[in-house]
């Protein structure tokens, strides 16, 4: 599933999911060139040169390549947040049209199957 980034609170609960803490304010980050950045949420990373992401009709990640220090590369971080992201607002509006989760499976290959079973009254 091609996520693309919308709620900042799922996106929260996505990058929770990956163990990564955020500055929950808006903040300015400044890349290797000098372009200054204000993200609505940031990421600290060891070597100061933080990460985050900014609103342009979606969050879009900014970040500069060359100091990326994270256990994955861009690519597979990307990967990751885009699934929990998926899973995390499946859930939300799911949750909105009063289904309830019956069975969630992870499988080797990361992909996530989930049952899900409206209660009516």
């Amino acid at each position: 599933m091609k996520t693309q980034i919308y709620d900042l609170d799922v996106l929260k609960k996505a990058l929770k999911d990956l163990n990564l803490e955020w500055k929950p304010s808006s903040t300015s980050l400044c890349n290797f060139q000098g372009q200054v950045y204000t993200v609505d949420l940031a990421i600290e990373q060891p070597n100061t040169s933080d990460f985050g992401f900014i609103w342009n009709g979606q969050y879009e990640l900014v970040a500069d390549l060359q100091f990326w220090q994270q256990p994955w590369s861009i690519d597979a971080f990307l990967d990751r947040l885009s699934q929990r992201y998926a899973y995390h607002f499946v859930l939300q509006e799911a949750q909105k049209q009063n289904f309830r989760i019956c069975s969630e499976e992870n499988s080797l290959d990361g992909s996530v199957n989930l049952v899900l079973k409206r209660w009516t009254t």
